[in-house]
C-alpha cells in the first residue's frame, strides 16, 4: 500500500500539470493524507532549479489552505471523522500529547514544527480540536509551511539524486524511522520552546492517561 502510494506520487513530477499536482498533495497532506508532498517538490525542483522557490511558494499556500481543513475536522467533525483519521495514521497515541503542547505555547509550537519531523496534519486537527484563534493558527502555518518547504527545495536541489535513491531503495525503513522521530520532535519541541520540566511531566501525564483510559 505504501509503496504503490510512493510510486504513485513520484509518477506525478513528470506530469505536465505538475504543479496542479504539487499544490493538491500539499492540501490533502496538511489534513488527512499519509505521503508527504516533499519528494513530489523535490523531483521539480531538480527538474527545474530555477523554479525552485515557485514551486515551494505553491505547496506552502496549498499547505496552509489544507491546514484549514484539518483545523475543521478537529473543531467541528473530531468524535466522528479526526478519532479515525487519526486512527489510520497511526497518531492517536501522539494525539493527546500534542493537544497538551497546543495548549501550553500556542503558535510557537506550530512555528517550530517546521523544524522537527511531526506530522503537520496531526498539528492541524489538534490545532482544531483545541479551539485555536484561526488568525494565529494561520499565521503560525505559514511560517512552519514555508520552513519545511524552503528548506526540502534547497536540499533537494542540492543532494536530490542520493537523496531520491536512500528513498526508494528503503522507503518502509525511512517510513518507520519518521514515526520513530515523532517523539523526538516533541522533545525539540520542548528544548526550542524552552519547555519547563512541570510542562514536559504534564503533556506526559496526559498522554498517559489518555492511553490508560483506552
Amino acid at each position: 500500500m505504501l509503496r504503490r502510494l510512493y510510486d504513485w506520487t513520484m509518477a506525478k513530477a513528470a506530469h505536465p500539470h505538475a504543479e496542479w499536482w504539487l499544490a493538491a498533495f500539499s492540501f490533502v497532506e496538511a489534513s488527512f493524507f499519509p505521503i508527504p508532498p516533499h519528494p513530489l517538490l523535490g523531483l521539480m525542483c531538480l527538474a527545474e532549479p530555477k523554479k525552485a522557490i515557485r514551486f515551494a511558494l505553491i505547496a506552502t499556500l496549498a499547505s496552509v489552505v489544507g491546514g484549514l481543513l484539518g483545523y475543521a475536522i478537529g473543531h467541528f467533525l473530531y468524535d466522528t471523522i479526526g478519532t479515525q483519521l487519526l486512527a489510520v495514521l497511526g497518531l492517536t497515541e501522539s494525539f493527546p500529547r500534542a493537544a497538551c503542547y497546543l495548549r501550553e505555547y500556542g503558535a510557537e509550537i506550530i512555528m517550530i514544527k517546521g523544524a522537527t519531523p511531526i506530522p503537520f496534519k496531526l498539528l492541524t486537527i489538534t490545532a482544531g480540536f483545541i479551539g485555536m484563534s484561526l488568525l494565529v493558527f494561520i499565521g503560525a502555518s505559514l511560517v512552519s509551511r514555508a520552513i519545511s518547504f524552503m528548506i526540502v527545495g534547497v536540499l533537494f536541489r542540492l543532494f536530490g539524486a542520493p537523496i531520491k535513491a536512500f528513498i526508494d531503495k528503503y522507503l518502509g525503513l525511512t517510513t518507520a524511522g519518521f514515526a520513530l522521530l515523532v517523539v523526538a520532535g516533541f522533545l525539540a519541541i520542548a528544548f526550542l520552546g524552552g519547555g519547563s520540566k512541570q510542562t514536559d511531566a504534564k503533556c506526559a501525564a496526559a498522554a498517559a492517561q489518555v492511553q490508560a483510559a483506552a
